[in-house]
C-alpha cells in the first residue's frame, strides 16, 4: 500500500517492512517546514496499522539522503516565536523517530548533512552507501544542530561531535563507520535491499521483545535537555550572525560574522 497524500515523503508499506523516502530529489531532499509533521504522522500511522514491524528511511534519487534543512526557508521565519515553534517542531520529529515503537533503519544513500545527519542519529540502526557522507555544518550560517548536539556525544563521542559541529567537518562512510555513526557500509547499488533485509530480520523477532528492547536501550535518553537546545538555537536564530550566514548562503558568498 502506498500513501500518496504526503508532499515531502512517500511511504510504501507492502509487508512487514515499510519504506519511507524523503522525496525532494531535485533539492537533494532538503527538509522544508512541511516535512516535520508529515514524518510524525507517517510514523504514527505505521505504528497503528498492525502490520508493519520495521521502517526503513532513505532518500529519493541517487545523490542524497537529505542535504538538511531548507536554509532559504529559515529566513522566512518571522520573529522569535515563529523560530522557536519551528525548532520545537523539528525536535518533536527527531523524538518521534527515536521513540517510535517500531525500529527505524536509516539507509543513507548519499549526502546526510545538517538535519539529514540528525535524522540518521535519531534512527536505531544506520546502513550507509559507500558513496555516503555526513556533516553538521550549521556553524557556517551561525547555528548549531539542535538535535545533533544532544545525540552526537552518545552515538560517536564528544570529540567527534565537536569535530563535526564546531569545525563543520564532513566524514565519509568509512569514517562514519569507524566512529559509530554507521553500523555497516555497503555497496551503493545494494543499499536499499540490504536495509530492507535487515528490517525483515528484525520483523521476524517477537514484536514485544523488539519494542521493549528498544525502550530499554534508550532508557538513558534525557528529554529534559531538549528545552535547553530549543532556547539556545532560538537565541542563535535571532542573532545578526545567523541573518548574515543565511544571506551569505543564498547569495553564494563567504559570510562576514561579527559575533553578535
Amino acid at each position: 500500500m502506498t500513501h500518496a497524500e504526503y508532499t515531502e515523503i512517500t511511504v510504501k508499506a507492502d509487508g512487514p517492512v515499510a519504506v519511507i523516502h524523503l522525496d525532494r530529489p531535485e533539492k537533494h531532499n532538503a527538509l522544508t517546514e512541511a516535512f516535520w509533521p508529515q514524518m510524525r504522522e507517517a510514523l504514527a500511522r505505521l505504528e497503528a496499522d498492525g502490520t508493519t514491524r520495521a521502517v526503513v528511511l532513505t532518500g529519493a534519487g541517487d545523490k542524497a539522503f537529505s542535504a538538511g534543512g531548507d536554509i532559504a526557508g529559515f529566513g522566512d521565519l518571522d520573529g522569535a516565536a515563529a523560530k522557536r515553534a519551528f525548532q520545537a517542531d523539528c525536535l518533536r520529529t527527531f523524538a518521534a523517530v527515536e521513540e517510535c515503537a517500531l525500529p527505524v533503519v536509516a539507509a543513507v544513500n548519499g549526502y546526510a548533512f545538517g538535519g539529514g545527519c540528525e535524522l540518521a542519529l535519531a534512527c536505531d540502526l544506520v546502513l550507509a552507501s559507500d558513496r555516503a557522507s555526513f556533516a553538521m555544518p550549521e556553524s557556517a550560517i551561525g547555528l548549531v544542530p539542535g538535535f545533533g548536539v544532544l545525540r552526537g556525544p552518545a552515538v560517536m563521542g564528544r570529540h567527534w561531535t565537536k569535530w563535526m559541529v564546531l569545525a563543520g567537518e564532513r566524514v565519509d562512510a568509512a569514517q562514519a563507520e569507524r566512529i559509530g555513526l554507521v553500523q555497516r557500509v555497503v555497496p551503493h547499488d545494494t543499499l536499499l535491499d540490504e536495509a530492507v533485509a535487515l528490517g525483515e530480520r528484525i520483523a521476524r523477532a517477537a514484536p514485544l521483545a523488539v519494542r521493549v528492547g528498544k525502550q530499554m536501550i534508550n532508557r538513558g535518553v534525557d528529554r529534559g535537555e531538549t528545552g535547553y537546545s530549543l532556547e539556545a538555537v532560538t537565541m542563535l536564530q535571532e542573532t545578526a550572525d545567523t541573518a548574515e550566514g543565511i544571506a551569505a548562503f543564498t547569495e553564494k558568498r563567504p559570510p562576514r560574522f561579527e559575533g553578535r
